[in-house]
């Protein structure tokens, strides 16, 4: 009896052209934009904590999901801005998403305290001691809010990354 073995399919790297695999890389390179992905990272930030602030002072309910929301927001904000391959896209935006975790924690404050006074949001705002504001973050912080704002922080470096199709990479960079 013949040994009838079926032909193996081939890997990519295999059918992959290192020079062209090397340009194409440095073309998508050139493509990025950090700053871009910086400001809009940031506005989805501030937009993501503002969410937050007003459905957790509307529902008088503070919801660790919206951390984990606002990472999404900050991650696919950056990656499509900034359309970054490189680390620094990541850590941007985990940094972002734990910036809008706090600023989403300090806007429910303001709020809280502005529906509690009587006060406009802006007016408690800017009139806000931010001096105490360590002290008074510190005084509502939760142990399980460190999970939160940690899964916000994986989802804003995880989705910070522009994803190139293989077949995009095949069709650029094959032998």
């Amino acid at each position: 009896m013949e040994n009838q073995s079926s032909p193996q399919p081939q890997s990519a790297a295999s059918i992959l052209d290192e020079g062209k695999l090397y340009q194409y890389r440095e073309m998508l390179r050139l493509e990025q934009n950090l700053p871009l992905a910086l400001l809009a990272g940031a506005a989805a930030a501030i937009v993501g904590a503002v969410l937050w602030a007003v459905i957790t002072v509307a529902t008088n309910l503070q919801v660790g999901y919206m951390a984990v929301g606002l990472g999404f927001l900050v991650g696919y904000t950056v990656r499509f801005a900034g359309r970054g391959l490189d680390m620094v896209f990541g850590v941007l935006g985990a940094a972002l998403a734990l910036i809008g975790c706090f600023l989403g924690n300090l806007f429910t404050l303001v709020g809280f305290i502005a529906n509690d006074e009587g006060l406009g949001y802006m007016q408690v705002f800017l009139g806000i001691d931010y001096g105490v504001v360590p002290e008074v973050m510190i005084a509502t912080f939760s142990p399980i809010d460190l999970l939160f704002y940690g899964l916000a922080t994986c989802a804003g470096y995880r989705y910070s990354f522009r994803q190139v199709p293989e077949a995009e990479i095949l069709a650029n960079a094959a032998k």
